[in-house]
């Protein structure tokens, strides 16, 4: 069995809301151990052809770098991100040809940078990417990134469970 690692019981705001995102993002990669690459990109669901556990890690990824990169710090999208105009709304989930390790890696990566990125800033932060009627605080984001993490988890681990039978937390080996 994993150890799971919650934040303090005691700890602060900020310890709380970090904690408990890292561990949602953990869980990905936990869902993730052991599955070939066959698997990671099977469809299993024929009316959610993109409910991959490839394509959540990618769509985890770029949500990552959305919300923080893009809306909170202000950092323009110059066509690094698989959205384009008049394309897919989910084009950042098309992963077909690449492979699961790539994808968690990039998503461990995208996480170090947020998290980077937050570390100085006042939990009242607002973003700088969206006009100011429409900007949320870091605050904001953090609480919607451990739903929105949490969710997909949720998401992974059905998959995960149609795909091999593994359920919980324990480590799939």
């Amino acid at each position: 069995m994993t150890e799971i690692q919650r934040p303090p019981l005691t700890a602060g705001e900020r310890a709380q809301l970090t904690g408990w995102l890292d561990l949602q993002r953990s869980f990905v990669r936990m869902k993730c151990e052991g599955l070939s690459e066959e698997d990671a990109h099977r469809v299993l669901l024929p009316t959610s052809p993109l409910m991959t556990v490839a394509g959540v890690v990618a769509h985890l990824r770029w949500v990552e770098y959305s919300w923080f990169h893009i809306g909170l710090l202000g950092v323009p999208d110059t066509g690094q991100t698989p959205w384009t105009e008049g394309e897919h709304p989910d084009a950042e989930m098309f992963v077909d040809d690449v492979p699961l390790a790539r994808l968690l890696d990039e998503y461990d990566a995208e996480c170090a940078r947020s998290n980077a990125a937050i570390a100085d800033l006042p939990l009242d932060t607002v973003e700088r990417g969206h006009p100011e009627e429409k900007a949320a605080s870091l605050r904001y984001i953090l609480c919607h990134m451990i739903e929105e993490t949490a969710r997909h988890v949720g998401h992974l681990d059905i998959i995960r469970e149609l795909l091999d039978g593994a359920t919980g937390y324990q480590k799939m080996d």
